[in-house]
């Protein structure tokens, strides 16, 4: 059974305990009000912690957050200025300012954003403003890959074959390339998220790959110095959580397994890490204690680790200096609350537990929900959550959000609508219970990888706990089967529309409830006669019949095959439209989302989703206009940050055109054939819907 958080009066009991011993005597600050420098569901999560703890919480705003969840949950908010985050979010002189007006003792910068900024941290220091967070030199250390690798071998800690120079000439680096030898990590010094990140895996994707990376990087994190590492194929990405505090306490809470990524960022997370022994274990934590004390670390960190998928043998790979994304899943298994141990130690206070004292109990998954299209290269997407339900919580299930019903999810920010997370007595139950839960997180109205995560959390090798880095790429035959929908889903779409205009139709009428032929097109009493309907699924059109015999009780036909036997109920639950199918004798239920022509239905294997096709007569001209063949469009929502040709330009196919950036990513946009520019009708800086023609050709 999942143990209990520590009360309040436990950890003043520690606290006092502590304090009794020798050590060094740091100055005890209370906090009575917390501004959060970040935004969505971490700005949420840290909140929670905030209340519970009876301290103030201070929000901070973009204009295109104005009515954002952690605004409206904030005991106040402050606009700090334009959706572009370096107009806002990364602004630290205006987020002080903020902090100083609202009498804020304390800066929790959550992760992403200010929390690794060295400038930052020092700047809340000389304001005299508690930055929760380590020492401004410890981010340096850390957050300068090269000068990490120096430190950690110096601390012992086992490091991978690399370059960490400062000579970052062009010739430099492909000599140290050529030293390494390929595939080789191409990584930003101060990089983070995969971004910065490239895999050169031929001595001629060197050059290319190295310019893009510096690119990313420059925009990302303001610097362009990269490090070259020898490329493990196949490896495990394990990251062990630390906590330290002024008095020079250190402790590890377990590890995390992070393998399974996408675009080098994790897409689901598990701890502790399956398959390691006790004393590997012990190992890695030991050896992320020693990473933390050797910068003189302070608060919450992540050390990560490369382990070798073979023979388990682990290489530093970098620290991040802030609390993680996935940090809920080692609060499950220990117990603990990390942002409240963050406060505590920015406070003051010892750490509320020493190694001894921490214990490992169960298995967690986290799984992050993205606004995405899994099978189209994990493009990241924008655009309203016009129906999201999620799972009920409980002391087994996490939600962890910063969206609600209605929200959008915004083309300026991360992609991530929600990280849910699980606990279970063991691994088995833990990931039975997220599969469950996923099928319960429902949203439609974009497009989302729920699906993917389904998939993925029931492949055999996810199963058996065999996953590392390239797992997708390894299993993309089995992840992205061509798949084929059963004529019953067509027949459940049908009946879920004809059961809507039902009900709508009751609606219009006043009635609370409808009559049984309300809304029922082409019905005559004692006269059966079949309604057609065209139903469109992926890239299939169906022709659907329906004849209603009763209440409840059809006769259907899918392109004009044999007739089925159906009845249909409706089973009211919430905010659901559930409704139970007999089709010839198989009863199942599912929850059906239907907005204008669209369908949705949600049931244990995801979403299949439909459109009802009109008439050809109710379709607009511009409807039915396709997008030129002879152009470069818009694969995402985003922003036109640079073009590399001009009207009149000549171009080869596979020819750089234009780059995009969309949800802080940067995206190179290619010719697809010979052609000379003819339009480009957006400028550099103009933001782009989805399929927008960004350019076309002669």
């Amino acid at each position: 059974m999942l143990h209990k958080l520590q009360t309040a009066a436990t950890c003043s009991r520690r606290f006092a305990s502590a304090c009794s011993s020798a050590g060094p005597k740091v100055a005890h600050r209370q906090i009575s009000k917390l501004l959060i420098a970040n935004r969505g569901e971490i700005a949420c999560r840290v909140m929670r912690t905030a209340n519970r703890l009876g301290i103030r919480t201070v929000a901070v705003f973009s204009d295109a957050d104005e009515k954002s969840l952690h605004v409206k949950q904030a005991n106040e908010a402050y606009n700090i200025g334009p959706a572009a985050s370096q107009q806002s979010y990364l602004r630290g002189d205006k987020i002080l300012e903020v902090a100083k007006k609202a009498g804020c003792q304390a800066i929790h910068p959550g992760y992403g954003f200010l929390s690794e900024n060295v400038e930052f941290a020092e700047l809340c220091q000389q304001e005299g403003v508690t930055f929760i967070g380590p020492p401004a030199s410890a981010i340096r250390d850390m957050g300068i890959k090269s000068t990490s690798k120096h430190i950690m071998s110096a601390a012992g800690v086992p490091i991978i074959n690399g370059y960490h120079g400062e000579d970052q000439s062009d010739e430099k680096l492909m000599q140290e390339a050529q030293k390494i030898g390929f595939p080789l990590m191409i990584k930003a010094v101060r990089g983070g998220g995969g971004k910065g990140m490239r895999i050169a895996e031929t001595e001629a994707d060197f050059m290319p790959m190295l310019q893009s990376a510096r690119t990313e990087s420059e925009k990302a994190f303001g610097d362009s110095a990269m490090l070259l590492e020898r490329y493990v194929r196949s490896p495990r990405h394990v990251e062990v959580q630390v906590f330290a505090d002024h008095y020079g306490n250190a402790v590890y809470l377990y590890e995390r397994d992070c393998s399974v990524q996408r675009r080098h960022q994790k897409i689901i997370e598990e701890a502790p890490a399956p398959g390691l022994s006790e004393e590997l274990r012990k190992q890695l934590g030991e050896a992320a204690v020693r990473a933390a004390k050797a910068v003189n670390y302070v608060g919450a960190g992540t050390v990560e680790f490369i382990l070798d998928k073979e023979d388990l043998s682990f290489h530093f790979m970098e620290m991040n200096t802030r609390l993680q994304v996935e940090h809920p899943i080692t609060e499950m298994i220990t117990g603990t609350d990390l942002v409240e141990w963050q406060i505590k130690v920015a406070a003051g206070e010892r750490l509320p537990m020493l190694q001894q004292d921490i214990v490992k109990r169960g298995h967690a998954f986290e799984a992050r929900i993205y606004a995405e299209d899994p099978a189209g290269g994990f493009l990241p997407g924008a655009g309203p959550l016009d129906y999201l339900s999620t799972p009920d919580p409980s002391s087994t299930t996490r939600v962890e959000t910063g969206v609600r019903q209605g929200d959008e999810v915004s083309i300026h920010y991360d992609p991530m609508i929600a990280k849910l997370v699980v606990w279970g007595e063991n691994r088995a139950s833990s990931l039975q219970l997220l599969i469950e839960q996923l099928t319960n997180y429902q949203i439609a109205g974009l497009q989302t990888n729920i699906n993917f995560l389904i998939d993925l959390a029931r492949h055999q090798h996810f199963q058996a706990a065999d996953v590392h880095t390239g797992f997708i790429e390894q299993h993309m035959d089995t992840l992205f089967p061509k798949k084929v929908i059963p004529s019953e889903k067509v027949v459940q779409m049908a009946l879920a529309h004809t059961l809507n205009e039902r009900v709508q139709s009751g609606a219009r009428l006043g009635k609370k409830t409808a009559a049984p032929f309300d809304g029922e097109y082409g019905f005559r009493p004692n006269y059966g006669v079949a309604r057609p309907l065209k139903i469109k699924v992926g890239d299939v059109e169906h022709t659907v019949e329906i004849m209603t015999n009763a209440e409840c009780n059809y006769s259907v036909r899918v392109d004009a095959g044999e007739w089925m036997k159906v009845t249909v109920r409706r089973k009211p639950y919430m905010n659901r439209f559930l409704l139970e199918t007999n089709i010839e004798g198989h009863v199942s239920c599912f929850n059906a989302v239907i907005a204008g022509e669209n369908i949705a239905l949600f049931d244990e294997n995801g979403m299949v989703g439909g459109e009802i096709v009109q008439p050809r007569f109710l379709v607009t001209e511009s409807a039915m206009g396709g997008v030129d063949a002879s152009s470069v469009t818009a694969p995402m929502p985003g922003v036109l940050d640079k073009l590399f040709v001009k009207p009149g330009d000549s171009v080869k196919v596979g020819t750089p055109v234009a780059v995009l950036i969309a949800m802080k990513m940067e995206h190179v946009l290619k010719a697809a054939k010979d052609g000379v520019v003819k339009a480009i009708p957006n400028a550099e800086g103009s933001n782009v819907r989805k399929g927008a023609i960004l350019m076309s050709f002669e």
